[in-house]
């Protein structure tokens, strides 16, 4: 009898077992945990995320598959996420469009590595902008006013020293012409407020933080990218598209012509179909829609239509399952061969 109730209690604890989802480890690679990047991915883990027990995960893609616990890593920034993606260091990140069209190419920073073969899209995920800010001591008003002058490019890893240089290279410019700095944005504006610094760029989903408070007290303003050199600019880096900053998104200040450039979530294509599918049905599920319209910032910020976007590197495999049974991709037309037989006359 004690043999027969030790089995069935095994049994049972079996049972329980078989049903307790395996844990699915997921991390996200953003950028600098003071950055544009980091909060959405503390985002994506927060709606994502399934371990057991959650109570608003009942309801029907409300989370990721079961079992999955979805991280968030800070990083130097796009170029740092795309090697670390393509090489399978780490399972996904965020990383600016003309970055991973450079990675496709092997040219600019990844000229050594060659092109990212393994990498893959999840989705668009939001545009952000181009934020060149000058201190309003510095009188700089034009890009070609950089010359001889204090100015940032942020650090070598993120998204924004590569649009830096290439806006630089597009107006005649090099990192000789300027007294270059390398430190972060959040540094660059403590310098700029100890009148250090004189401008520095910045990539970010529009309102930053950063910016709004240098032009709110009064320090500093945005300089607007126009003119032949922009022109040379979208000719070089096709994913750098004109946008205007809109007025008043910084204090009360004027509308601002600069450029912007699409956020995505990039992956190596060995991740599982079903897990990159599961994640998009979950980030695009209307259960999650008023969490996301309540962090929305950028353009079109986690919008499924701009989801499956055309970028420089290929959809994964899941995300093109998501995006074709959500009707924002046409079916593939597989290819078949005739079978031979008899023509009929």
């Amino acid at each position: 009898m004690a043999a027969l109730c030790g089995s069935a209690i095994h049994g049972s604890s079996a049972a329980a077992q078989s049903e307790i989802p395996q844990r699915i480890s997921f991390q996200i690679a953003t950028g600098s945990s003071t950055g544009t990047y980091f909060p959405v991915g503390a985002l994506l883990s927060e709606v994502l995320s399934h371990p057991p027990g959650v109570t608003r995960c009942e309801a029907v893609n409300a989370c990721g598959p079961a079992g999955l616990i979805v991280s968030t890593m800070a990083s130097q920034g796009s170029v740092a996420n795309v090697i670390s993606v393509n090489a399978g260091m780490i399972n996904s990140g965020f990383a600016q469009a003309d970055v991973v069209s450079l990675a496709m190419e092997g040219r600019g920073p990844f000229r050594k590595a060659g092109p990212a073969k393994s990498l893959r899209v999840i989705a668009d995920l939001y545009g952000e902008d181009l934020h060149l800010v000058a201190s309003n001591q510095s009188k700089i008003s034009t890009v070609a006013e950089l010359r001889g002058k204090r100015v940032s490019l942020s650090p070598e890893g993120s998204g924004t020293i590569v649009t830096a240089r290439a806006i630089l290279a597009a107006y005649g410019l090099s990192e000789k012409s300027i007294r270059p700095n390398y430190d972060s944005p959040e540094d660059a504006a403590d310098l700029m407020r100890r009148g250090k610094l004189d401008a520095f760029f910045l990539v970010g989903g529009t309102p930053v933080s950063l910016v709004q408070d240098l032009v709110t007290e009064g320090a500093a303003h945005l300089v607007p990218i126009t003119g032949a050199g922009l022109k040379r600019l979208q000719r070089e880096s096709p994913y750098l598209e004109t946008h205007v900053i809109p007025k008043d998104a910084y204090g009360h200040s004027p509308a601002v012509d600069s450029l912007s450039v699409d956020a995505l979530w990039i992956t190596d294509e060995a991740q599982p179909e079903r897990l990159i599918y599961g994640m998009l049905k979950a980030l695009y599920s209307p259960t999650n829609r008023p969490a996301l319209q309540a962090a929305r910032q950028g353009l079109h910020f986690l919008d499924a239509s701009y989801g499956a976007r055309m970028a420089p590197a290929p959809l994964h495999s899941g995300a093109v399952r998501f995006f074709t049974e959500a009707g924002l991709l046409k079916p593939e037309v597989k290819e078949t061969t005739p079978k031979p037989g008899v023509r009929k006359t």
